[in-house]
């Protein structure tokens, strides 16, 4: 299959690549990718790639060891026992060649400092005595976000102020799943965005001759495909208490997304809720949101919700009903689906619009801040911020064109957003699935603050 994004992760590497000494962190959550990025960036270099794992630390010095015996083709270093790490890496660095430029990449590099609390201390020395002299790029790759930042990143690590750079790989933007789902048209291509969320795991997992719901029924549902236990695999080895932890994610995609809300739902007050939000905030699985005119620390209308859109559907759909699903009664999990999938893809649908804002060439000014807005009884899909300038947007998943009492309506509740109201400039966008009204669209070619999307 071809290499489909990255383009900036790949330029940096490259970047990094031309320098005479390079550290390169490699993090963010698991199955974003990150091992297949390495893989086509060091496909035509000189390279050494170790997948580390959970073996005890003698396991994988042999390991190591072996997989050197096999890169440099020396069966002498097969056969001698090794056990220590400095012996190991005084082999690897003698045989760089001065004049050469090479990679090494550890990939799952927290596992080693998993087995060896003191591994990092460790590979600082190795570096600063010894690998620094030879011009070999350090790739350290990690899926356990929490263990990166306190082994790599935080300034309590051994290796902190050695990077010289970090890349976080985030999920796949929707504008590529074009290149994965050539032949589905942009609404089943939003569908399927809207369980897969730029996973590009999940996205290969899923059979793109078939729809988002026979997907759902047959690889979802399905409990011997990974995708049916995937939540528990992701977040086992960073956490604890599973099951509170999921209690929150379950209540959260159940509607409660107020602090107050999930600690009724739960009966816990907020002191025994709070520290597990900040643990899946950090996790990088929460995130806490507030209308896009207040700020985030000050503001007392944050609210919380699930980032990763496939986290968010199986703890709406999967966890929920995993006792119909364990004896592979179906119907009552699927007709919930189909009832609600409409609503379901509108909520993704908003999220995309207010993307593409960005590049959006008909939006007359720079935006600052970008959000939604809500009070007590009314709410807005999209609010941009200029210094001046203020665009509401509205954003419609329906079977039928949009027309002019939806800009009425939005008009009017724009009225009750309170910023910078003697000054401003107002503009209005909205998006619609099936298009727009005939009058609607002559309104917006004479009124240039009205602005229509087809996306």
């Amino acid at each position: 299959m071809k290499f489909i994004n990255r383009k900036r992760e790949m330029a940096t590497l490259e970047k990094e690549y031309t320098r005479e000494k390079s550290f390169v962190v490699l993090y963010g959550r698991r199955r974003t990718g990150k091992t297949t990025l390495i893989k086509e960036f060091i496909k035509d270099k000189n390279a050494f790639y170790f997948f580390a794992d959970k073996q005890n630390e003698s396991l994988q010095i042999s390991r190591f060891k072996k997989q050197l015996a096999e890169y440099f083709k020396d069966e002498f270093l097969k056969k001698i026992e090794i056990n220590d790490w400095d012996t190991i890496f005084d082999y690897f660095i003698n045989k760089i060649r001065d004049d050469e430029k090479f990679i090494l990449v550890i990939d799952e590099f927290q596992y080693l400092c998993s087995v060896n609390k003191g591994f990092s201390s460790i590979f600082q020395r190795i570096y600063d005595e010894k690998m620094c002299h030879k011009n070999i790029m350090v790739i350290l790759c990690g899926s356990l976000i929490s263990m990166m930042y306190s082994e790599v990143l935080s300034y309590d690590s051994p290796l902190y102020g050695r990077r010289t750079a970090q890349i976080k790989l985030q999920p796949i933007t929707f504008e590529y799943y074009k290149d994965f789902f050539e032949n589905k048209s942009k609404k089943e291509r939003i569908e399927f965005y809207s369980i897969t969320g730029g996973i590009p795991k999940y996205i290969l997992e899923f059979d793109k001759t078939e729809s988002p719901l026979w997907n759902i029924e047959n690889n979802i549902f399905n409990k011997d495909n990974f995708l049916y236990s995937e939540p528990k695999f992701l977040l086992q080895e960073e956490i604890n208490d599973l099951s509170r932890y999921f209690s929150i994610l379950n209540s959260i995609a159940s509607g409660n997304t107020k602090l107050s809300s999930i600690c009724s739902n739960l009966e816990l007050n907020s002191n025994g809720i709070t520290p597990y939000i900040t643990k899946l905030i950090d996790l990088d699985i929460l995130e806490k949101e507030v209308p896009v005119t207040e700020n985030l620390e000050n503001s007392k209308k944050g609210l919380y919700k699930i980032k990763d859109n496939y986290l968010k559907f199986w703890f709406s759909y999967v966890y929920p009903y995993q006792s119909y699903l364990e004896i592979e009664n179906l119907t009552y999990p699927l007709d919930k689906i189909k009832n609600e999938f409409n609503l379901w893809v509108s909520k993704i649908y908003e999220e995309l619009a207010r993307e593409t804002l960005f590049s959006n060439l008909q939006i007359p000014f720079p935006i600052k801040k970008l959000g939604r807005w809500w009070n007590n009884n009314e709410e807005i899909d999209i609010v941009a911020l200029g210094d001046k300038d203020i665009i509401f947007g509205e954003c419609k998943w329906s079977n039928k064109k949009v027309g002019l009492s939806v800009l009425f309506s939005l008009k009017e509740k724009s009225k009750k957003v309170n910023w910078n109201n003697n000054s401003r400039k107002e503009y209005f966008i909205l998006f619609s699935k099936e298009g727009f009204s005939e009058d609607l669209i002559a309104l917006s070619q004479k009124d240039k603050t009205i602005i229509l999307s087809d996306f």
